[in-house]
């Protein structure tokens, strides 16, 4: 499996690999620090996961989520958005957009596990939305 890290701040990443790490699934990661360069990196490499920042330069998360969402080859690439910003406006809004799932920050490790799973489970049994 290949995630796709997309966060402004370089110690966020970081906190996003330890926590997958700690979760013992095998992965390799692909970092990006904007909308804009995280598109890039769909395009040269095979993504099965995005986990995704509201707030940074370039171009926001959800601006990411809108064009991502447009494209037909990413209609059902899971995207769980990872942002401070969790007013219930907010939430609504990322899945209005085509957010699969929302974690709050700070990363909780345990929240995060769950969406995770859950979304392998769905992979197995071919029930991906």
């Amino acid at each position: 499996m290949t995630i796709l890290i997309v966060d402004d701040s370089r110690l966020m990443r970081n906190i996003v690999k330890n926590c997958f790490n700690l979760l013992k699934i095998p992965c390799q990661y692909v970092e990006a620090c904007s909308g804009k360069d995280a598109l890039m990196q769909l395009q040269t490499h095979l993504i099965n996961l995005v986990l995704l920042d509201w707030n940074m330069p370039e171009m926001s998360g959800i601006e990411f989520l809108k064009q991502v969402r447009a494209m037909d080859k990413y209609k059902n690439l899971p995207i769980i958005m990872v942002t401070s910003e969790g007013t219930k406006h907010n939430v609504i809004e990322a899945f209005k957009h085509g957010a699969t799932d929302f974690l709050v920050k700070p990363l909780n490790e345990k929240y995060l596990r769950e969406k995770v799973f859950r979304l392998i489970s769905d992979w197995g049994t071919g029930s991906e939305s």
